[in-house]
Protein backbone atom coordinates (compact mmCIF):
# COMPACT_ATOMS: atom_id res chain seq x y z
CA UNK A 1 0.00 0.00 0.00
CA UNK A 2 1.44 3.42 -0.92
CA UNK A 3 2.36 5.78 1.88
CA UNK A 4 4.15 9.09 2.28
CA UNK A 5 7.01 9.77 4.69
CA UNK A 6 9.19 12.82 5.29
CA UNK A 7 12.54 12.69 3.50
CA UNK A 8 14.34 12.65 6.87
CA UNK A 9 13.17 9.05 7.37
CA UNK A 10 15.11 7.98 4.27
CA UNK A 11 18.06 10.38 4.29
CA UNK A 12 20.13 12.72 6.36
CA UNK A 13 21.65 16.02 5.36
CA UNK A 14 24.91 17.96 5.49
CA UNK A 15 25.17 21.64 4.73
CA UNK A 16 27.52 24.47 4.09
CA UNK A 17 27.28 28.11 3.19
CA UNK A 18 29.55 30.67 1.57
CA UNK A 19 28.38 34.18 0.99
CA UNK A 20 24.84 34.12 -0.33
CA UNK A 21 25.05 30.48 -1.49
CA UNK A 22 24.07 27.39 0.46
CA UNK A 23 24.70 23.79 -0.38
CA UNK A 24 22.65 20.99 1.04
CA UNK A 25 23.65 17.37 0.64
CA UNK A 26 21.02 14.66 0.93
CA UNK A 27 22.49 11.25 1.75
CA UNK A 28 20.37 8.09 1.58
CA UNK A 29 20.32 6.08 4.81
CA UNK A 30 19.93 2.90 2.72
CA UNK A 31 21.28 2.40 -0.79
CA UNK A 32 17.98 0.68 -1.67
CA UNK A 33 16.22 4.08 -1.41
CA UNK A 34 18.60 5.88 -3.80
CA UNK A 35 16.45 5.61 -6.96
CA UNK A 36 13.35 6.79 -5.10
CA UNK A 37 15.25 9.80 -3.81
CA UNK A 38 16.65 10.67 -7.25
CA UNK A 39 13.15 10.54 -8.72
CA UNK A 40 11.49 12.65 -6.03
CA UNK A 41 14.10 14.98 -4.51
CA UNK A 42 14.37 17.13 -7.60
CA UNK A 43 15.52 20.67 -8.26
CA UNK A 44 11.85 21.67 -8.50
CA UNK A 45 10.94 20.02 -5.17
CA UNK A 46 13.84 21.68 -3.35
CA UNK A 47 13.09 25.06 -4.95
CA UNK A 48 9.44 24.76 -3.82
CA UNK A 49 10.49 23.91 -0.25
CA UNK A 50 12.67 27.05 -0.15
CA UNK A 51 10.41 29.32 -2.22
CA UNK A 52 9.85 31.72 0.68
CA UNK A 53 13.63 32.42 0.61
CA UNK A 54 13.46 33.26 -3.13
CA UNK A 55 16.54 31.41 -4.40
CA UNK A 56 17.66 32.59 -7.83
CA UNK A 57 18.85 29.13 -8.86
CA UNK A 58 18.94 25.56 -7.54
CA UNK A 59 21.36 23.06 -9.06
CA UNK A 60 21.51 19.33 -8.26
CA UNK A 61 24.64 17.20 -8.49
CA UNK A 62 24.17 13.43 -8.21
CA UNK A 63 26.78 11.35 -6.39
CA UNK A 64 25.59 7.77 -7.02
CA UNK A 65 28.70 6.09 -5.57
CA UNK A 66 27.77 7.72 -2.24
CA UNK A 67 24.00 7.39 -2.67
CA UNK A 68 23.93 11.16 -2.21
CA UNK A 69 23.08 14.36 -4.01
CA UNK A 70 24.24 17.90 -3.46
CA UNK A 71 22.07 20.94 -4.06
CA UNK A 72 23.71 24.32 -4.65
CA UNK A 73 21.23 27.09 -3.88
CA UNK A 74 22.05 30.64 -4.96
CA UNK A 75 20.88 33.88 -3.34
CA UNK A 76 19.13 32.19 -0.44
CA UNK A 77 20.99 33.55 2.62
CA UNK A 78 19.87 37.20 2.73
CA UNK A 79 23.20 38.35 1.31
CA UNK A 80 25.25 35.98 3.45
CA UNK A 81 25.24 34.75 7.02
CA UNK A 82 27.38 37.61 8.32
CA UNK A 83 25.44 40.31 6.44
CA UNK A 84 21.91 39.07 7.08
CA UNK A 85 19.54 40.59 9.60
CA UNK A 86 17.73 37.26 9.62
CA UNK A 87 18.80 35.39 12.76
CA UNK A 88 18.44 31.99 11.12
CA UNK A 89 20.05 32.33 7.70
CA UNK A 90 22.44 29.40 7.95
CA UNK A 91 22.32 26.49 5.53
CA UNK A 92 21.76 24.11 8.45
CA UNK A 93 18.30 25.48 9.12
CA UNK A 94 17.42 25.29 5.41
CA UNK A 95 18.36 21.60 5.35
CA UNK A 96 15.59 20.87 7.84
CA UNK A 97 13.07 22.30 5.37
CA UNK A 98 14.42 20.07 2.59
CA UNK A 99 14.41 17.01 4.87
CA UNK A 100 10.70 17.61 5.45
CA UNK A 101 9.88 16.97 1.76
CA UNK A 102 7.18 14.29 1.37
CA UNK A 103 8.43 11.09 -0.28
CA UNK A 104 5.90 8.64 -1.70
CA UNK A 105 6.73 5.01 -1.11
CA UNK A 106 5.00 2.22 -2.99
CA UNK A 107 6.43 -0.72 -1.04
CA UNK A 108 6.05 -0.97 2.72
CA UNK A 109 9.09 -2.29 4.61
Amino acid sequence: MPRTVPLRELAHGRTGDKGNRSNISVIARRRADWETLVAQVTVEAVARSLAHRRPSRVTRHLLPALAAMNFVIDDVLDGGVNDALNLDAHGKSLAFLVLDLPIRLTDTP
